[in-house]
Parts: structure tokens; sequence; C-alpha cells
């Protein structure tokens, strides 16, 4: 939520994404590519409202209706409290932004998947396998129920979540979470909430591949890790798939990296056969078995959950950050101890020169990008932006208006990502992590 050239930004720019500030970054990031016939994924959480703002906004431009518009944002901001950290506001005004996406995309853009419930980042934070999709479903609940409590019906925005795995290292477990995980939607959705469509029962997911299991030693292994993740996730039957590159404990991936992490997942996908058939390992005894177990744990942990108010709840008083950082130190003192091995870490290990050929993103990308910021700043409509941010502060201080459209009004005026957030923070604060210990 802050703009290239605030002081928080510096030094930041260029290493963690695109750099978008104003809606003229937006525009010149799609310039030459048509809208209506992509689809785009956004991993972008507090400031999610405002990033769709400014894709809508660049559709238009190019003549293509909201409603052609496909594509995800990540949006799911509980599991930035729990895992992650990269939140603006607190809770309740945040829950209050995804419902108003979810509301204003089922009437505006119907095509587009409004939240990808990540279990990613709760996985790369240490959790369990069962934890991460427990954690993760928890999450999902509490999306759905506050989009009830706003007076959407279920079947009118489920069929549009998604969910978003992570594909660990150990094969057969990853598999029997990827299926336990839908077996817990599916019945959750149906059970608890009465959902009618199939679509609404659906699981789903993006993966990605371990980044947390990916080592600075001996990195070429990494290729073979990444192989064998990418085999799990396509075996559980994710539905989209993001391979690491190899030299990802160390810096952003080369080029070349790159190209041997694309390769991975195309040779998986054309080579390997494992794609061409739903639910390959189905049957086996010891897949079913862990599948039953993990689901049976995950739910265990829901129930607690529900017990204790829901993930909402759970968050606030710690429980769910506290259980993610007791398994993440319980794996590494499995590591220290050579209980678990990692093969270049603590066995295997061989003497290697400093790593070579990794990219950095020079200092420069960041100067010139504040400069663009302040050069659309003098070159705007002020008077126009401020009306739009006036009428954004007002309406964020009614808990019944709809925000994406003031949001919306005030990106075409090119207010920039931080001057919108600002205005939101005055309303809404900010939210300060406490301490789980």
């Amino acid at each position: 939520g802050y703009d290239s050239d605030d002081v928080m930004a510096e030094g930041e720019v260029g290493k963690v994404g695109v750099a978008i500030d104003s809606l003229k970054d937006m525009e010149i990031l799609f310039d030459g590519i048509d809208l209506g016939k992509v689809s785009t994924s956004m991993t972008i959480n507090a400031p999610a409202s405002v990033l769709l703002a400014m894709y809508i906004a660049v559709a238009e431009k190019q003549g293509v209706p909201s409603t052609e518009l496909m594509g995800t944002i990540q949006n799911d901001i509980l599991k930035e409290y729990a895992a992650r950290g990269t939140y603006i506001f607190p809770p309740k005004p945040s829950m209050r932004l995804i419902t108003n996406i979810f509301e204003y995309c089922s009437q505006y853009v119907p095509k587009w998947n409004t939240i990808s419930i990540s279990g990613y980042h709760i996985r790369e934070a240490g959790s369990t396998a069962a934890q991460e999709i427990a954690f993760t479903i928890a999450d999902g609940i509490a999306y759905v129920e506050a989009a009830l409590k706003a007076g959407l019906d279920v079947d009118s925005f489920a069929g549009r979540l998604s969910f978003f795995w992570n594909a660990h290292n150990n094969v057969l477990e990853e598999v029997a979470k990827f299926r336990a995980s839908r077996r817990l939607w599916a019945t959750i959705m149906k059970e608890r909430f009465g959902a009618k469509k199939p679509k609404s029962m659906m699981l789903r997911v993006h993966t990605q591949t371990a980044g947390s299991m990916l080592t600075a030693q001996q990195v070429d292994n990494n290729i073979v890790r990444v192989a064998l993740q990418t085999a799990a996730a396509v075996m559980g039957g994710t539905q989209s798939l993001h391979t690491n590159s190899r030299d990802e404990a160390l810096a952003l991936p080369t080029e070349a990296s790159v190209q041997v992490a694309l390769r991975t997942q195309q040779i998986v996908a054309y080579e390997s056969g494992l794609a061409d058939v739903v639910d390959p390992l189905g049957g086996s005894y010891y897949v079913e078995a862990m599948t039953n177990a993990i689901y049976d744990e995950a739910m265990a942990y829901i129930k607690k959950i529900d017990e204790m108010g829901g993930a909402v709840v759970a968050i606030e008083k710690g429980y769910i950050q506290k259980e993610i950082q007791e398994s993440a130190y319980k794996w590494q003192m499995e590591v220290e101890s050579g209980l678990r091995t990692i093969v270049g870490v603590n066995k295997f290990q061989v003497e290697e020169e400093a790593p070579k050929d990794l990219l950095r993103v020079d200092a420069s990308v960041g100067v010139n990008q504040s400069k663009k910021t302040q050069a659309v700043r003098a070159n705007r409509d002020q008077a126009a932006v401020d009306a739009a941010l006036a009428a954004l502060k007002v309406g964020a201080a009614d808990e019944n208006v709809n925000l994406m459209p003031l949001i919306l009004e005030a990106v075409k005026t090119y207010a920039t990502l931080g001057e919108i957030c600002n205005v939101l923070r005055e309303v809404f604060g900010e939210y300060e992590a406490h301490s789980t210990l």
C-alpha cells in the first residue's frame, strides 16, 4: 500500500514484483495486450481492491467490458495476519473490502476469481500439510460467512472462490493433502453452507512449488526438488501450477533459471503421462489411508477453530500463528539434530565456490519509478483527484457503502495506490501484530 517514492518503499522497488503506483503504470504494463483475450493473476492482498480497479480501468480504455475480464486476485488477508505479514488494515475493515469485491464482481466482473485462499504462505512459514489445508479452509469459511452476512447468496459467489496450495517434497503426502482438501471443501460447502451448484462445492486450486524447501547449497539439486514437487501437484489434481527456479534460495531468478523451471513443468505435462489421468494414485492403500488421516487431522483443527469463534478470532488470539511457529520449530530442530536429512545442508555436503551470475536489481529502478510517479502527480487534474479521495473517505466511514465504485473512480483520476490506501488508513487505522509467545 505504499507508493514507490514513499520512504517505506526505499530499496524494495522492483524486488517484490512489478511496481504499480498509478493507473499509468498499469497502462504501460498491459500496453499491446488485449485484456479481453488473456487471464491475469495478481498476487495482491491488502490493496487488492485498488489493483483490481486499475485493471478494470485499463480494460475500459481498451474497450473491453468488465464482464469479459478473466483473472484472479489473491485478496486473502487472513493468511497475512497468520503467516505472511503484508497487511494494512485491521481484520474487520479488511473483511469488508473483500466482501465488497465479492459483491461488485458478482454483478460487474462475473468471470473474475475474486479470491485465492492461500495455504502456500502458511506452509512456507512452517506448517504441516494438515495445518496448511486446515487453516486455509478455516479462512475460507470466514470469507463465506462474511459474504453471507453481507447478504450474498452462496451460489452467487462460491463458484469464483479459488485456493492456492504449496507443493512440498514428500510426494505421496502432498498427493494425499490435495485429495483431502477437495473432500473437506466439498463437505463444508454442501453441509454447512447449503450450496446447491456443483461448482460452488468444487475446490479449484493453483499450486506453487515450495520455495522454503530449496537450498542455497548445491543449487542444481533444486531442479530435482522442483520436479518432484511438480509431479506431486499434478498427481494431486492441481488446475494450474507455478514452478520455482533453482536459485530461489539466493536471489530473484535469472532468465536461464526461469527457463529450466518452465521446461520442468512442460516435461511433466507433455512427456511424463502424469497429466493424462485424473487422480492417478486413487486406490493406492497408502495414499487412501494418508488422505483419510490428513482429512481427519484437518477437520479436527477446523472444529477447534469453530469452537474459538472462527478464523478471525483464532488469529486475533494468536492460536493459528502459534501452531505454525511450533511446527516450524520442530522441523528446524529435526534438521539441526540430523533426524531429518536435507541433502547438501546437513548431509552429503561438498565444498563450493560462492554463487555467480545471480540477478541483482539495480537501485536506479526505484529512483526512476519514483520520478515517473511524481510526474504523474504533476500532470493530472488535482481537483478531480481530491474530489475522488474525499468521496472515498466519506464512503469508507459508512459500513453500508460498497467501496469498489469509489476506488474505481479514484483510480481513473490517477490517484496513486498510496494515496488511496492512506485515505483508508485514516478511516480504518492500521493493524498491529501482537506477540504469540
